[in-house]
């Protein structure tokens, strides 16, 4: 084996488990006490390294063992989490990924990771995460102190000072931090004696510390004078000042010896173990055994699977053509022959279908970390709800469909989604929920992002609108509410008062469209204001083969995709109606337009002045409108080929296809046609 698809093999176990340990660390954010959780971040963690360490990727291998360290003192119960922990350990997964990242673009994997590694250190060092910044002087002071020094503040308070327990926080910009925590030092020194310093002064100095630190401190001062003292050094954001008495460090110290005694005596303790995946997450319970069922499953090339599917389309152009023939000839042995091959082919085509499909999994997988921190940075309470994960769709599509999601669901957490201050105000819940769920619709996939929040303001979007030019007054006055949401997508469209760097509403989401209608889809919009907005997009299973119905205009013959059409019907000359100089039909109790696809495509063979008309019903959302055409051929399954790259943006095709005749016959793209 070359040493090329060991980095292969290493690549995509590495993303496995990066993903993993992404999910488990949410999971264990809203579980801090299961250390089940922890325990498959640790498999993890641990199986990375050592395949870093194999491959040569010593700064993953290092990153990774003092993530295990921490993760090792949790799982023994002898750290707690903290947010300062979970922020360390997310922020190392980020390194990792960015690493697995330019090892796959060619690089060596080198990152400089020092900081995260100093935040990671200080925890199992105790400095930091062992407590929370407003833990009480108590907590902190039966881990703290050793018994000379419990000693020394005793005696202090028997001759009469004052014995504090104090807790400092830096301003979050500070850039001097040390130099801060020095002048800090220096009154102190200057008032009494410092007993006990965490992190260490040595630490301090070096800068190895948070925006905190806490010291034990004999002094004549009293609390509010001390206080005050240290709150007059520049940057420095607050001072807790805690007065100790000396029946609180007997009991203290008592505490102490009897956490110690207790450790000391009790057995060790292992969790039970939990079953896990490949990944190291979890394992789901498994299935009553029916008899030996093994998973066997083996990695496959994507550009192998992509030849497979070239060849295969080429196939399926040739069983066209050979039915074709075996029609003309009328050979009864040829015709078994040919029926069976389509018989073989099609079953083949479902399988080479199934081959490509892949869980969308693969991209909401990311979302709940991007949620959260999005949520943080906002001050924002966000639910992240996910269903459908499993549903299955093309690579190509799930490739392409990312981005339209990111931008979606960002837009959702900044402009959807309000302050839990907003919240309570309007009687809701301080936690926002967004549902993201995925779900099969005959031959498509629905993708759904729905939030509870203030929803999108009607007047507001079309007020702008009318503003910069999108529609006119007198438009906009019979626009319904879902055709005004629809301006969200117009190119440049924002009703944002100001754009940040997360989203703004409508900035970017005529991007958004393109993109969905490029992958064949469509972008619906659903909201009502201080109740929340639902986007829902519509895509195609498959890009590669789709069924369409073949028709005729003139001499030439088109494909529609069948995912788009209604019905087809005949209509007599008398049912058409002229309204406004648009031409219109009576349709399910509503008129409907009838658009002549001699004019849009420039035909001049077509034959429109029969007295009977066939016309093929698509639709776009809710609306709908009718093709006219020469002649219905029939439903047939079609390869999608793409024009290429000179023949970009041709009005309403969006590609093309090759008949069993050899004929090329354009693809007809009906949402682009319906206003």
């Amino acid at each position: 084996m070359e040493m090329n698809q060991y980095l292969s093999m290493f690549i995509d176990e590495s993303r496995d488990h990066l993903q993993a340990m992404n999910d488990n660390l949410l999971n264990l954010e809203n579980a801090p006490e299961d250390i089940s959780i922890v325990q498959a971040i640790f498999r993890s963690a641990h199986t990375l390294k050592g395949m870093s360490a194999t491959m040569g990727f010593e700064d993953l291998a290092s990153l990774t063992h003092e993530m295990e360290n921490v993760l090792d003192l949790v799982r023994n119960d002898k750290l707690h989490m903290s947010a300062p922990i979970f922020d360390a350990l997310f922020q190392s997964l980020d390194h990792l990924e960015s690493m697995v990242t330019d090892i796959i673009n060619g690089g060596t994997g080198k990152a400089d990771v020092a900081d995260t590694v100093k935040s990671l250190q200080a925890i199992v060092s105790g400095d930091v995460g062992t407590k929370e910044a407003s833990a009480s002087a108590e907590e902190a002071s039966a881990i703290d102190l050793d018994e000379f020094q419990f000693n020394i503040l005793k005696q202090s308070m028997e001759s009469d000072h004052h014995v504090y327990y104090i807790h400092v926080l830096v301003n979050e910009n500070c850039m001097l931090k040390a130099a801060r925590a020095y002048m800090v030092f220096d009154a102190l020194e200057n008032n009494g004696e410092i007993v006990k310093s965490t992190p260490s002064v040595q630490d301090i100095e070096q800068e190895q510390f948070d925006r905190q630190f806490s010291v034990y401190y004999i002094t004549h001062l009293e609390a509010d004078a001390l206080k005050k003292l240290i709150e007059n050094v520049s940057e420095i954001e607050k001072a807790e000042v805690t007065g100790l008495t000396e029946e609180t460090l007997d009991e203290m110290f008592k505490a102490k010896n009897e956490a110690a005694a207790a450790v000391a005596q009790a057995p060790k303790k292992e969790a039970a173990p939990t079953a896990t995946d490949s990944n190291g997450a979890p394992a789901k319970p498994a299935a009553p055994k029916t008899g030996a069922q093994v998973n066997r499953t083996i990695r496959v090339d994507i550009e192998r699977l992509d030849q497979l599917m070239n060849l295969f389309s080429e196939m399926l152009i040739d069983r066209v053509r050979l039915e074709s023939l075996s029609s003309e000839i009328q050979r009864t042995d040829l015709t078994e022959t040919v029926e069976h091959m389509a018989r073989i082919s099609s079953e083949l085509q479902n399988l080479v279908l199934k081959l490509r499909m892949v869980p969308i999994e693969t991209v909401f997988n990311r979302f709940p970390r991007m949620i959260r921190d999005i949520a943080k940075s906002l001050e924002k309470k966000v639910d992240l709800v996910v269903t459908g994960a499993d549903t299955e769709l093309d690579r190509t599509v799930v490739d392409e469909i990312g981005d339209p999601l990111v931008h979606l669901l960002r837009n959702a957490v900044d402009h959807g989604i309000e302050t839990p201050g907003e919240r309570s105000g309007a009687g809701k819940p301080e936690m926002g929920t967004i549902h993201l769920r995925a779900y099969h619709g005959g031959n498509n996939v629905f993708i759904e992002i729905e939030e509870d929040g203030k929803g999108i303001n009607r007047d507001r979007v079309l007020k702008t609108a009318i503003k910069n030019g999108v529609v006119t007054q007198e438009a906009g006055e019979s626009m319904s509410d879902n055709e005004v949401y629809q301006l969200l997508f117009a190119a440049g469209f924002s009703t944002a008062d100001k754009i940040t760097d997360i989203s703004g509403r409508g900035v970017g989401l005529d991007v958004v469209k393109s993109k969905i209608n490029s992958l064949g889809g469509q972008v619906h919009v659903e909201s009502k204001l201080h109740q929340g907005t639902k986007f829902t997009i519509q895509l195609p299973l498959t890009l590669s083969i789709i069924t369409a119905m073949l028709i005729r205009l003139g001499d030439e013959k088109y494909a529609i995709p069948l995912s788009a059409i209604v019905e087809t019907m005949l209509a007599e000359k008398t049912q058409l109606k002229h309204v406004h100089g648009n031409t219109m039909i009576e349709y399910r109790e509503g008129m409907i337009p009838v658009i002549s696809l001699k004019k849009v495509l420039e035909c001049p063979t077509a034959d429109e002045e029969a007295q009977e008309y066939h016309l093929v019903i698509v639709k776009k959302g809710e609306k709908h409108a009718a093709l006219m055409v020469d002649e219905f051929i029939g439903q047939q399954e079609i390869v999608l080929k793409t024009l290429g790259q000179y023949l970009k943006n041709i009005f309403a095709v969006s590609g093309a296809t090759i008949l069993g005749d050899g004929q090329v016959a354009l693809i007809i793209d009906p949402s682009v046609l319906i206003k």
